[in-house]
């Protein structure tokens, strides 16, 4: 029972995700490829997305903390500068700080836990320091011990950091007494980053010194922000495993389904693929699925189809032997000359049919074959038409059935996409037909013409016809109808079956119709093929 309720909440999640695929390809249908292609490119993005948004969100708040953290110095610093000015500088005309009191004053004003503030005089010189007035001691964490007689090489790493500390603060110092407010960030002599103001303490004109402040929380800050892109990136290592696990679900699953169906097809433990549930899907994978139930389909047919021609051949070709061996057999119990006449004539009629028989069967087995190989091109019908009616024009005999071709007014030359060597076997197919049904020293017209984007070619005769009901019938394979008197055994049965299956992979048809005179008798047969115009 609890099997079963699982089961079921699987199925009713993985409906639930259809869904959603179907409603998120669609609102994505403005990205490039196809639809399983959007899908995959929007959830690619969408992480990507979150990661990207939540940098910039971070980079926005850090940027501006930082500016508010150097407005709120900038703002302490000239409020700091302004009293030192009014209070701590002495001299008329040329005034000067007074040191002293401005180092009283300095300690009175400034806040050593919140930033350092130093004082320099009118030549760079530093006068006070809040660190000082605060008895504040930097305190470093001393570095593992050395082996006896390894080199320690942090001292010129900090002799290095201290020079590099001590030129920016110089640098910022001497610009600030060119009368300059200076805002920036820079690193202490311990390594630390800092935002450091420098405002010059000026009175009119004149330059007394230098109030600068330093506040060491930035890299606090940019903890704190970088610790607010965490969620972001959960968020997006949960989205992409989220997608990671739908796609799976939703391509990678039915894939090897797909792909098993297959290896039971080819492992002969089914004729056919048929998943069911995945042919409904609107994506690739459900177009797959689809081509590949056609494809097995149209496979498991040709099976049936190979087995049925199978044992047609069977049975078409065990009516000849078995008159041959009986034919055989009698022979030699046969004393009168006549009787022995004519069994030979049944065993040179049974050969001949046999020999028909074979060669039919041979091209009709090489058909499709001989139709996949070749690539379709342009053919000139009209041309190929008159090529056949000369070949037997030239080859005809005294009482031979004569062929003519008889086309449409402007019809010599009618263009088609196909194989020139498949389409000529439908005329001499349908010519050779013609011709067995004709009288002797009778006429086969081959005509030719064209309507609306088709191109039609017809063979008629003035034979007895075809009874109506027997049409579609003529195109089965071994179905023979002779008339009376006919030689048996002069053909096989297959050549409107394979003229009809050539003009069928071409993309046209074949059909066969009786041509009625004035008062509707029977005049002869008609054969009309169509084929695709190859320049509509």
């Amino acid at each position: 029972m609890a099997s079963a309720t699982d089961t079921a909440k699987a199925e009713r999640a993985r409906d639930r995700a259809k869904d959603w695929i179907s409603a998120s390809s669609s609102n994505f249908r403005w990205l490039p490829g196809s639809r399983l292609g959007r899908l995959i490119l929007a959830l690619n993005l969408l992480g990507l997305a979150i990661l990207i948004g939540g940098a910039l969100v971070q980079n926005e708040i850090s940027r501006g903390l930082v500016n508010a953290r150097i407005d709120s110095l900038n703002t302490q610093g000239e409020l700091i500068a302004s009293i030192l000015d009014q209070a701590a500088t002495i001299g008329e005309p040329e005034p000067q700080m007074d040191t002293a009191l401005a180092t009283e004053l300095l300690q009175t004003l400034s806040n050593p836990t919140a930033q350092r503030a130093r004082l320099f005089d009118s030549r760079g010189r530093l006068v006070a320091d809040s660190n000082w007035m605060a008895d504040r001691v930097d305190i470093k964490e001393l570095p593992p011990a050395r082996a006896r007689g390894e080199k320690d090489p942090a001292p010129n790493r900090d002799a290095r950091s201290q020079r590099e500390a001590q030129k920016a603060l110089t640098q910022e110092v001497a610009a600030a007494l060119q009368g300059r407010h200076l805002a920036k960030m820079r690193r202490t002599d311990s390594g630390e980053r800092v935002v450091s103001v420098s405002i010059p303490i000026q009175h009119v004109r004149a330059v007394l010194g230098v109030i600068t402040l330093e506040a060491s929380d930035v890299d606090a800050i940019i903890a704190r922000q970088r610790q607010a892109l965490i969620p972001f990136i959960l968020i997006a290592v949960g989205v992409t495993l989220a997608s990671s696990l739908l796609l799976n679900s939703l391509v990678a699953q039915p894939v090897l389904r797909l792909a098993r169906a297959a290896d039971r097809v080819r492992q002969a433990r089914a004729r056919a693929i048929s998943l069911p549930d995945l042919a409904k899907r609107d994506d690739e994978v459900g177009a797959l699925t689809r081509s590949l139930e056609d494809m097995t389909h149209a496979l498991s047919e040709r099976m049936d189809a190979i087995e049925s021609f199978a044992a047609d051949v069977a049975h078409e070709i065990r009516n000849p032997l078995t008159s041959l061996r009986s034919a055989v057999e009698t022979l030699e119990l046969v004393a009168d000359p006549t009787a022995r006449d004519r069994l030979q004539g049944i065993l040179k009629n049974d050969i001949q049919r046999l020999d028909r028989l074979v060669t039919d069967i041979s091209n009709a087995s090489r058909l499709d074959a001989e139709l996949s190989r070749d690539q379709p091109k342009i053919v000139d019908l009209g041309r190929l038409i008159g090529d056949i009616v000369a070949l037997y024009q030239a080859t005809a005999r005294p009482g031979d059935v004569r062929v003519n071709f008889a086309p449409h007014a402007g019809m010599e030359s009618a263009t088609v996409m196909g194989r020139e060597g498949p389409l000529g076997q439908i005329l001499r197919n349908l010519i050779d037909n013609a011709r067995s049904f004709s009288p002797p020293g009778d006429e086969v017209t081959v005509g030719l013409l064209r309507v609306k984007d088709e191109v039609i070619a017809t063979v008629s005769d003035n034979g007895p016809g075809i009874p109506p009901e027997n049409l579609e019938t003529v195109f089965e394979r071994f179905y023979t109808s002779r008339p009376k008197g006919a030689a048996f055994g002069g053909n096989s049965g297959l050549g409107l079956s394979i003229a009809r299956q050539i003009a069928e992979a071409h993309g046209g048809s074949l059909r066969a119709e009786n041509r009625l005179g004035p008062e509707g008798k029977v005049e002869g047969a008609l054969f009309v093929l169509t084929l695709p115009d190859a320049l509509p």
